[in-house]
């Protein structure tokens, strides 16, 4: 009697599973709308995710943009506007716009009655048809219709002792007026709206300077002061196609002077007296060119943790950076200060037309060997025949007046070759200065062909930091303490360095 409610029962369970199952299926949540911006406003566009795709409906675009969409017979799907055609073909991930082929992530999408297009085919081919330009931002979910002046704005906050700098970039170029009202700094952008939504707004300091960074409204972005935060120097620059605006906070242990903005990173040790010959050295040694290694697409190494070498470097220049501009008063060029790829010879050409003094290129290691550690110094290495050809006679040219002069000529890729001897002496006084502070390997000094130091027609060396490669010191390489002791380990070489030229000598 109890055989068939108990062979049932399992089977009901089993169907309401399924039923459930299917519900939260289709209740799958979508992703947020593109939100169109013009000037008559901002209006939302929906967005529909098919597999791992987001698509758009051509029935919506219709409506958004004037567009006039047909299904023919041959069962493609044109879209015109004012005269201008664009043909789909299903399972095709191609659009023909006025004859020119142009790619899609995926192909049209079928969804009922409605046909669905990839996000991209606003960028890809309606913006080739339509009459206002489309700037689409996908990663802000944002679509910018016309010639609206809309930067992207990136906050970038970096802890500096007792004090914090914040770093803000407005693409295209925007200015901004700064002013302080209460317990808030606020930031104006000269801008019909600003595209502030990716990457996110940095976190509060540690320091206690700033509580966060929060947008106020379509082109002002506040920032939250802390307890500690005393005042402000602010300061602009243009960079390419880029406005940066730099704020460097005080806090109320610090005086309001302009030594009171020294970038002095956390945990470092306090600045070296100086010697009597600081006023002449400054003089003859003015220009440093640090090289954060690799970017863009180019990661580097990568730690298991996910720490990548390309963000480690610019993150330790940008630190160097600060520090020796604030307490030598010299200029540091960095070959990028973003996340982009730049080649090789690129990094080098910033050195070598800016007449830098001193050439530094930062990397993190890897190896095949977890256990392999510690950071290495390498100078450029030249075989004989190529250091004979650089260091081979001048060439005469006439010379201006009448006559002729003897010049030397040096091939690009062997500048360093008139600089070996210096570079040498840099990393002689940089491996002194890393004992204690940074972990060095059995072979601390050492020489490789490098095309990034080939080129350089100044003293420079490279640097690998450390091994990412391995666990323990890959959490060292991320820690502020270990960035902090490499800052101040170059900056006590930099200075003995420079004094050292200063007094006619290379070792």
């Amino acid at each position: 009697m109890n055989a068939r409610p108990l062979s049932v029962f399992p089977v009901a369970i089993t169907a309401c599973l399924i039923a459930l199952m299917t519900a939260l299926s289709s209740q799958t949540p979508q992703p947020p709308a593109l939100s169109l911006l013009s000037k008559d406003g901002r209006r939302p566009l929906p967005i529909l995710l098919v597999g791992d795709q987001e698509f758009v409906a051509l029935d919506d675009l219709a409506a958004a943009f004037q567009l006039t969409v047909r299904e023919e017979s041959i069962g493609a799907v044109t879209v015109s506007y004012k005269g201008k055609t664009i043909v789909l073909t299903p399972d095709q991930a191609l659009a023909s716009v006025s004859g020119r082929l142009v790619s899609l992530p995926a192909p049209p999408s079928r969804n009922g009655r409605r046909w669905l297009v990839p996000v991209e085919f606003i960028s890809r081919a309606l913006s080739l048809i339509y009459d206002s330009r489309l700037d689409l931002r996908k990663p802000s979910r944002l679509l910018v219709i016309g010639e609206l002046r809309v930067p992207r704005i990136t906050v970038r906050y970096d802890p500096l002792g007792g004090s914090g700098r914040l770093t803000i970039d407005a693409t295209p170029r925007a200015n901004a007026t700064v002013s302080q009202d209460a317990e808030h700094l606020t930031i104006k952008f000269d801008a019909d709206v600003i595209d502030a939504s990716n990457p996110p707004l940095p976190a509060p300091g540690p320091a206690g300077l700033i509580l966060g960074v929060r947008l106020v409204d379509a082109t002002t972005l506040a920032v939250d002061l802390g307890p500690r935060f005393a005042g402000f120097k602010a300061t602009s620059q243009t960079v390419d196609t880029t406005m940066r605006l730099v704020l460097d906070l005080l806090t109320t242990q610090t005086e309001a002077t302009p030594a009171a903005t020294s970038a002095v990173q956390p945990a470092l040790q306090p600045a070296p007296d100086l010697p009597p010959s600081f006023g002449l050295a400054a003089s003859a040694f003015r220009t440093i060119a640090i090289d954060p290694g690799h970017g863009g697409d180019d990661e580097g190494v990568k730690s298991a943790d996910g720490l990548k070498e390309k963000d480690l470097t610019l993150a330790i220049a940008r630190r160097i950076k600060s520090v020796i501009e604030a307490r030598l008063g010299l200029r540091v060029l960095l070959t990028r200060d973003d996340d982009r790829n730049v080649p090789v010879d690129e990094r080098t050409s910033v050195a070598n037309n800016n007449k830098a003094d001193l050439f530094i290129s930062l990397h993190a290691n890897g190896s095949m060997r977890p256990a392999t550690t510690g950071a290495q110094i390498f100078l450029a290495a030249f075989d004989k025949d190529a250091a004979q050809a650089a260091s081979g006679g001048g060439e005469r040219v006439p010379a201006f007046g009448g006559g002729s002069r003897e010049i030397e000529l040096v091939p690009w890729d062997l500048a360093q070759t008139r600089h070996l001897d210096q570079s040498a002496a840099f990393a002689d006084v940089l491996q002194q200065q890393f004992p204690d502070r940074v972990p060095l390997s059995t072979h601390p000094i050492d020489r490789a062909p490098l095309r990034v130091l080939e080129s350089a027609n100044m003293p420079a060396v490279l640097v690998e930091l450390g091994y990412l490669t391995n666990a323990e010191q890959a959490k060292l390489l991320g820690s502020d303490a270990f960035q902090n002791a490499v800052v101040q380990s170059l900056f006590d070489a930099i200075v003995k360095f420079r004094d050292t030229l200063a007094a006619g000598g290379t070792r």
